[in-house]
């Protein structure tokens, strides 16, 4: 049972939806640094004059774009020139916004584990604490079928050898005495039950899950399509906040006139029984806020004998469901993580799986389904090297 030390006070949180550029190599980070960063003196500044203002969240890509999905950029040249180490530069900044305003801050950026593997970025979540350093991590493990990241699965026997295999391995969260329980999942985590279910046997009490893209963002009569759909149901089902900022409008490449919102807004705030806190429509450079309240989510959980479903799960009724492997583990062990038209035969193979399983049935009349064009034909490392000469000048970007 977790110790408590006395009551956590009420806060707000913020998301954060920031228009994004993305970045050719790390140092064009800071251009979006600038950005983020007024935009937490805005949010404490206008929205802290209602509650103080504990936990603000920035968006998936808020840091560097996507532009390793966008132009399938070989896996170890990503991992080289893009993305950044933790701790490193850019957490120092946002870490000093941390102390500046006794908060926490959640950010999602994809980073280097050496400790892992050398010539792998993983895409991380973590938070900086009000002491202005990294005080919990984890890794996204469900990718959507254009982002080349590394996750945990795809090494899963060097990940268990260095961090074990416990929930804490692949779901960790961090537990405040300040802000209450805080679990970290990025965008297609959140497609899988599973991943918020981990969480809160581990103990969360606040999620973080970061954005989504459209049609999932729009599909349906009401805001927020499916995504805010899931993620009140995430928090219904496991009486709990979710907290989840949308990326802003993105300019794929310096030469765009003009960015594209890719997510269609609509980042939210949830509360654990599902109603919407908050909810910004748009997400050019503007925030979703809401109330945090640890000591009614407690007292919720503690006291009902009804909707605090947890309580009366039938575990070992389920116990059998995941004997048998859809996706295929340690992929990228050995081998450098392939291209997206590579990859999307592996997702072939776990639609054959299932329907070989019997747990699909499949269509009478058989379709092309969906595939990768890219932008330019060839070897993908020879079209990226073509792409940045042509789309990215030398002076482009800002040093950290």
């Amino acid at each position: 049972m977790a110790k408590q030390t006395g009551p956590v006070a009420p806060y707000m949180a913020v998301g954060l939806s920031t228009v994004v550029r993305g970045i050719s190599k790390r140092s064009e980070i800071a251009r979006n640094l600038d950005v983020i960063e007024d935009a937490i003196h805005a949010a404490v500044s206008i929205i802290g004059i209602n509650m103080p203002v504990r936990l603000i969240a920035l968006a998936e890509g808020a840091l560097t774009g996507f532009t390793d999905e966008i132009f399938d950029i070989p896996h170890t040249t990503a991992a080289r020139d893009l993305f950044i180490d933790l701790p490193g530069p850019e957490t120092q900044r946002l870490g000093k916004l941390a102390k500046q305003y006794d908060t926490y801050i959640v950010v999602q950026c994809k980073a280097r584990l050496p400790e892992v593997m050398d010539d792998r970025f993983f895409n991380m979540l973590f938070v900086i604490g009000p002491n202005g350093r990294i005080v919990h991590r984890a890794a996204k493990n469900h990718l959507w079928c254009r982002e080349r990241s590394t996750t945990p699965h795809d090494v899963h026997d060097r990940w268990v050898e260095v961090f074990g295999d416990g929930l804490d391995a692949f779901y960790p969260v961090l537990k405040t005495k300040d802000i209450g329980n805080i679990g970290t999942i990025c965008c297609s985590d959140g497609e899988y039950p599973e991943a918020l279910r981990a969480l809160a046997f581990n103990g969360a009490e606040v999620v973080y899950r970061p954005s989504e893209a459209v049609p999932m963002t729009q599909t349906g009569p009401d805001p927020g399509g499916t995504w805010l759909l899931q993620n009140r149901a995430h928090a219904h089902f496991n009486s709990l906040y979710m907290v989840c900022p949308n990326v802003g409008p993105v300019y794929v490449h310096p030469k765009m006139e003009q960015p594209y919102d890719i997510g269609g807004g609509n980042g939210h705030i949830v509360d654990f029984q599902g109603q919407v806190l908050g909810l910004s429509q748009s997400g050019m450079n503007s925030f979703c806020a809401g109330i945090i309240d640890i000591e009614a989510l407690r007292n919720f959980r503690a006291m009902n004998l009804n909707s605090n479903w947890m309580k009366d799960l039938r575990t070992e009724l389920f116990k059998d469901m995941y004997d048998e492997p859809i996706h295929p583990k340690n992929l990228w062990l050995e081998n450098e993580p392939a291209s997206h038209a590579e990859v999307d035969e592996i997702y072939r193979g776990n639609i054959k799986r299932l329907q070989q399983r019997g747990a699909w049935t499949p269509p009478f009349t058989p379709h092309d389904g969906a595939r990768y064009i890219p932008a330019m034909p060839g070897d993908p490392g020879e079209a990226w090297e073509i792409a940045k000469a042509e789309l990215w000048d030398e002076d482009e970007g800002q040093t950290t």
